[in-house]
């Protein structure tokens, strides 16, 4: 799990020094403790999270009656307990990170008094869990994951619409031709799989491809931030949160802010380099038998502008390159 705290410093490693991010995992050489640091990160995840949480909801917010001034915006300790419907000390040692042995219905009762959304919801529970000492596992590195040939095939056969595959780090492990030439900025960076957080936050060409792009950075923050807490022990989704911290203040920013939110549905406006403005609206289908991969489209409204450079853009697409090679680029 990846914290928040900021503070650089330089760790010893391989007989050099290294920078990095205390309080960031960043995939060097553990010790036999390994497990115990995982649960210590997790209890300060707890902790900065829900503090984050109560600090945005004010009295009246919460139907409570305000008395004297405070230090600190937001609810105290005391307010969430009596909202949840536990004891001051009790709440005080959850936010404390402290969560061995909490029930379902009292994580229900917390999430109501914080005024959780469902994302919200989904990743106390994910914290939850990861702090249960019983089920800590190291980190490890996920099997590469490989796109099974009838997924591709469906992608091909959606012809109106751009579709890819992707998985909870913002991967893109494989599109059809229309997916291909709507991020074929994307596909110019040699790296591979085409990673879309890093493009937001390191490609300069980033702002200008995605038309709200303060809001499409901090959509992929809370996304990732959603994804680390429910797998706490990918080494990968770890070793990219690092690597963006140490390179972006804007992600930096945004990841002390402990938001998550899931990525179902919704409008994106891009700026393509080839056909110019797009509004499309997106669809995510988790794939059942591929863990952890979903199917993303992006489709315009019937009739509109959008429309027209879709199709556009697609046949730009068609003559850019040929399906199989643009495939094995994915795949290499």
């Amino acid at each position: 799990m990846v914290a928040a705290s900021l503070r650089p410093r330089k760790q010893e490693i391989a007989g050099g020094e290294s920078p990095c991010w205390e309080g960031y995992w960043q995939g060097l050489p553990g010790s036999g403790s390994e497990v115990y640091a995982d649960l210590v990160e997790t209890k300060k995840e707890i902790r900065d999270f829900l503090t984050s949480r109560r600090a945005r909801l004010t009295p009246e917010q919460a139907g409570l009656r305000s008395y004297g001034s405070r230090r600190v915006p937001g609810l105290r300790r005391e307010e969430v307990a009596v909202l949840a419907g536990v004891s001051v000390p009790y709440y005080t040692r959850l936010e404390r990170g402290d969560m061995s042995g909490v029930s379902q219905s009292v994580l229900e009762a917390l999430a109501r008094a914080l005024e959780l959304d469902e994302a919200e919801r989904a990743h106390l529970f994910d914290l939850a869990r990861a702090a249960q000492p019983a089920i800590a596992r190291p980190r490890r590195r996920r099997v590469k994951q490989r796109v099974r040939p009838e997924v591709q095939w469906t992608l091909d056969a959606i012809t109106g619409a751009a579709a890819f595959v992707g998985n909870q780090r913002l991967d893109i492990l494989a599109a059809n031709q229309l997916g291909r030439a709507l991020f074929s900025e994307l596909y110019t960076a040699p790296a591979r799989p085409v990673n879309n957080a890093r493009f937001v936050f390191l490609d300069s060409r980033g702002q200008e491809f995605y038309g709200d792009w303060e809001r499409v950075a901090s959509e992929c923050v809370a996304i990732l931030r959603w994804a680390a807490g429910r797998d706490p022990h990918d080494r990968d989704l770890s070793d990219l949160v690092g690597e963006l911290a140490t390179q972006s203040d804007a992600f930096r920013t945004r990841w002390a802010a402990h938001d998550v939110r899931f990525h179902n549905t919704g409008v994106k406006q891009f700026h393509h380099p080839v056909v110019g403005e797009l509004s499309l609206s997106y669809n995510r289908m988790d794939l059942a038998a591929d863990h952890g991969l979903t199917i993303f489209t992006y489709a315009a409204e019937p009739g509109s502008r959008s429309e027209e450079a879709l199709k556009l853009l697609g046949s730009w697409g068609a003559t850019a390159d040929s399906p199989e090679s643009a495939r094995a680029i994915e795949q290499s």
